[in-house]
This record gives C-alpha cells, structure tokens and sequence, in this order.
C-alpha cells in the first residue's frame, strides 16, 4: 500500500516538476527572494532561507526523481527483453543488465564487430552485383 501511494506521489511530483510552469515559479521565487535582499539587509539570515530552502527541495527531488528514472528503466529492460524472446535476436542478451560494466563492454565490442562485418559482407554483395550489372550491360551494348 505504501509503495503504491509513493510511486504515485513520485509520478506526479516528478511530472508536476518537469513542467514549464514549475520553473516559472522558481524563478519567481528566487527573484522575489533576491528583490528581498535590501529590503532584510542581505542578512545572513537571509541568505540562510534560499539555502536551506533549495537543499530541501534538491534532497527531496532527488530521491523522487531516481525512483521515477528506476521505475522507466526497469519497464524499458522489459520491454525489450519480451522483444528479444519473441524475435530472432539472441535470447542469451536478456538480463544483461545485470553483469559488470565491463562485462557489458565486452558484449558491446563483440556487437560492434559483428555488426562491422555483417555490414562488409553487405557492401561486397552490393559492389558485386553493381559490377555484374555493369558488365551485363556493356555487354547488350557490344552485341
């Protein structure tokens, strides 16, 4: 029950900071602080409400917004892994994720360089059929 409530909390504290609108507002905020400035002396005191006011908020936000970007990470993993299993590609790619960064670099080389041949052979095929093509004609053209 907690964890529903806060993954819905999150969802719409994180959309509700996303937009422009919520931006104005802390700008406005900030102007109205900075504007306030003479007005309390430029205090220590002062300046103590903007810090301690931005450190909650960044506190704050930063645990909501990993939350969020965890959450849309994790439903993106699955979602390709389901692509993965119902296609041809390598079932052995799923959950790869979970292996060491340099075990994942490892894989992405391999890819690259499959990837580098596979695309060799193509432009080969390409050349070759583009040369039979050109001496196929050449040669209507002599008869």
């Amino acid at each position: 029950m907690i964890e529903k409530l806060f993954t819905k909390v999150a969802n719409w504290v994180s959309h509700l900071a996303g937009m422009p609108p919520s931006f104005a507002i802390c700008v406005a905020i900030v102007a109205i602080w900075a504007l306030s400035g003479p007005v309390f002396g430029f205090s220590d005191t002062w300046q103590l409400v903007i810090n301690t006011g931005t450190t909650i908020v960044t506190f704050l936000m930063v645990f909501l917004i990993q939350n969020t970007q965890n959450r849309d990470g994790a439903a993106i993993q699955t979602k390709l892994d389901e692509l993965i299993r119902v296609s041809r590609a390598h079932n052995t790619f799923i959950g790869i994720e979970h292996l060491t960064e340099s075990e994942v670099e490892e894989i992405r080389a391999k890819c690259e360089a499959a990837a580098k041949r596979h695309d060799r052979k193509v432009a080969e095929e390409a050349t070759k059929k583009a040369m039979a093509k050109k001496h196929g004609s050449k040669r209507k053209a002599a008869a």
